[in-house]
């Protein structure tokens, strides 16, 4: 009885982890659409939610922390539970980020915080930050070592971008400005 109650324990910290997941990965869908539409309204819910965001990882953290406390975890379980400590504090990071993106679209509202030429680059971004944060999801869900590894590869193409895009803001030919060059710049570092 002790072990099931364990087990339901468990499982309910890698539901709420995975949970955590989909909320990182709308706030950054959402940041994404405020930043390349110049949306206040999604700039602001992104804004507001990020406190679900932050609730949830304290509730995760805690539970982690409570089954290391009250059980005697072995081997797999013990690396399960740290494990799963440390990606709280991964996935808040994400949600952190995506606040990050909404806060520069509200702050350049009604203008566009990216120059016209850049969109792209941000648009494809926001893409592959999102496909990484439901490729999480799913491997905390599944504990599929695989789909761990392919998350990697999304993470080798985000770095790809993020190279190409300094790339163009070393170019001789930008003329955008310091600004436009310096939320390019803090974009580029929070996707």
């Amino acid at each position: 009885m002790m072990r099931t109650a364990y087990g339901a324990q468990l499982t309910a910290l890698t539901d709420q982890l995975a949970e955590m997941c989909r909320l990182a990965g709308i706030a950054m869908e959402r940041a994404t659409g405020a930043l390349l539409d110049a949306d206040l309204a999604a700039a602001e819910q992104v804004i507001g939610d990020h406190e679900t965001i932050l609730e949830a990882s304290a509730k995760a953290e805690e539970a982690g922390l409570a089954l290391l406390a009250r059980q005697t975890p072995m081997a797999r379980d013990l690396r399960t539970i740290v494990g799963s400590v440390q990606i709280v504090a991964d996935i808040e990071r994400m949600g952190a980020l995506a606040l990050h993106i909404a806060k520069i679209a509200r702050r350049r509202h009604p203008q566009h915080a990216l120059p016209d030429d850049i969109n792209g680059y941000f648009a494809e971004m926001g893409r592959i930050a999102v496909d990484l944060g439901d490729s999480a999801r799913q491997v905390i869900v599944s504990n599929d070592p695989g789909q761990a590894r392919r998350i990697r590869e999304d993470d080798d193409a985000m770095d790809d971008l993020h190279r190409h895009l300094f790339s163009v803001l070393l170019d001789r030919e930008w003329q955008h400005g310091i600004a436009a060059a310096v939320d390019v710049t803090l974009l580029g570092h929070y996707y």
